[in-house]
Parts: structure tokens; sequence; C-alpha cells
């Protein structure tokens, strides 16, 4: 199972986010206890009146190279792992996704 499902004009990415990490980051797709995968996302930003959240919009923009407009949490504003709508050629976008290497480490310990 991806960490991402298609919709009509997008995706929906799973993301699992460590906020107050040393740098901003995508360390690839990992997978849960449940056997689910999940982006692997870090931010320097606390999670704090939504500066995680913040961030992780503005990282996952840049890196697909969609505008901050495109990207928003969809669900799980306040908890680690979180449902984020991005806006755009969705065959694109998961290709670009699929490209990312896959984390052997538990991502519930992440």
């Amino acid at each position: 199972m991806a960490c991402f499902r298609v919709e009509a004009d997008g995706i929906v990415l799973v993301v699992r986010l460590t906020p107050r990490a040393d740098r901003d980051a995508i360390d690839g797709v990992g997978r849960l206890a449940d056997g689910s995968e999940v982006a692997l996302a870090r931010v320097r930003a606390v999670p704090d009146s939504g500066e995680a959240n913040a961030a992780l919009v503005a990282l996952l923009a840049k890196l697909l190279g969609r505008p901050k407009s495109a990207v928003a949490v969809a669900r799980g504003a306040t908890q680690r792992l979180k449902q984020v709508r991005i806006s755009g050629d969705a065959n694109m976008l998961s290709a670009t996704i699929s490209n990312w290497p896959k984390v052997e480490k538990d991502a519930d310990r992440a």
C-alpha cells in the first residue's frame, strides 16, 4: 500500500511528522506497525500555533514543485500522523513520491 492515494485533482499524502528536528527534510517512506506506509517528514519548527504544519506545507510545496496554496493539511493538524492534500497533476505527484527512498526502520519509532 502506498503512502498516498490519487484523487480527481491531486493526491492525499499520509505523513508522519517530527517537529523540532535538526533540519527540514523528507527522509523517505516508512512503514507503521499496522503495515501502512507513511512519508517520514521532519521540520525545525515547533508544534505550536500551527508552525510545524506550516513548515510541512512549505517543505512539500518546494519538493513537489507546487505553490503553497496547493498544499494543505486535511486531517491530523494536531497529531503526528497527518493527511496532506496536494493539488496538481496526480501522475506527476505520484511518480515523484514513488521515487522517495524506502526506510527500513519502524516509522512508529522514527
